[in-house]
């Protein structure tokens, strides 16, 4: 069975992270196999929230994976609370990472033109290695401007960004998918969570997948509002799909059909966007 070092926190609450993780990439037909960067009663969104930071225990565990000589046929890296974590993962791949292992980095830093409270320019650094080694990685919009400028080029950028619609503005984030792939030698690149508006009107949501300079868009209608875990959930798919041989658009149709049923469950449930999609009743969509 192909298996997939998952690395991320587990979080009780919030349906995010290692637990959304786990099932999607099991359900799949591959074993994930956590790494957890930290353990929270519920997922930072919240309110308040209670969280064991792992980054010390990180060491101990990589030598009992490295006594079993576990080669892991996928590395799937999500949040990182800040660049000591990151040093020990860029240490986790070159123990673990074959010549054939396939890592996807999800470069968690901030959303809608916003960086994240654990944002600094040393976790973007960081980041930026990470993503040199990678296959595919799955930012949103903002993500990308990040690790292509930094902060405050990305927040001017994205205001830029705002001010166009249409066709015109789908092109653009093609050229940044572009710009990404050629800055960090990247094979694949995938543009999470993408608004489409024709003038004022919100229209659609969009994810842009770019491999091997061809480009293609996979589309769903807009519902509901942002929920927690809907990009891990799709960095899921996408990891282990590739891992077992599936194309990166029929990885990424999966993906948006698998959540887009998901959030439609929540918002007819009418389930707080901290509690996650419903997304335990479509993960049969995810069997081929």
């Amino acid at each position: 069975m192909k298996k997939i070092a998952v690395v991320n926190d587990l979080s009780g609450l919030g349906k995010c992270s290692l637990t959304a993780a786990i099932p999607v990439i099991s359900v799949m037909g591959v074993q994930a196999c956590p790494f957890p960067t930290a353990v929270l009663s519920n997922q930072t969104g919240y309110d308040t929230y209670f969280c064991e930071d792992f980054t010390d225990h990180m060491e101990p565990y990589m030598e009992q994976w490295r006594k079993r000589d576990f080669v892991p046929d996928g590395i799937y890296t999500g949040f990182l609370s800040d660049e000591k974590q990151a040093d020990k993962i860029l240490k986790l791949m070159d123990t673990f990472a074959g010549e054939d292992t396939l890592i996807l980095t999800d470069p968690v830093m901030g959303d809608d033109g916003e960086v994240y409270p654990i944002y600094t320019e040393a976790l973007r650094n960081r980041f930026c290695e990470l993503v040199r080694r990678s296959y595919v990685i799955t930012p949103n919009l903002t993500e990308a401007l990040i690790l292509l400028y930094g902060k405050e080029k990305m927040e001017a950028i994205w205001r830029e960004f705002q001010e166009i619609s249409g066709r015109e503005r789908l092109d653009q984030i093609e050229e940044t998918g572009r710009r990404l792939a050629e800055e960090f030698s990247l094979s694949a690149v995938v543009i999470t969570g993408v608004d489409y508006r024709e003038g004022e009107e919100l229209v659609k949501i969009g994810n842009l997948v770019l491999e091997k300079e061809k480009s293609s868009w996979v589309f769903a209608e807009k519902s509901g509002g942002s929920y927690s875990g809907t990009g891990d959930l799709f960095a899921s798919v996408l990891s282990a799909g590739l891992v077992k041989g599936y194309s990166m658009k029929k990885c990424a149709h999966l993906a948006v059909d698998f959540i887009s049923a998901s959030i439609r469950d929540a918002v007819e449930e009418g389930t707080d966007r901290n509690d996650g999609v419903c997304f335990e009743a479509h993960l049969g969509r995810l069997i081929q």
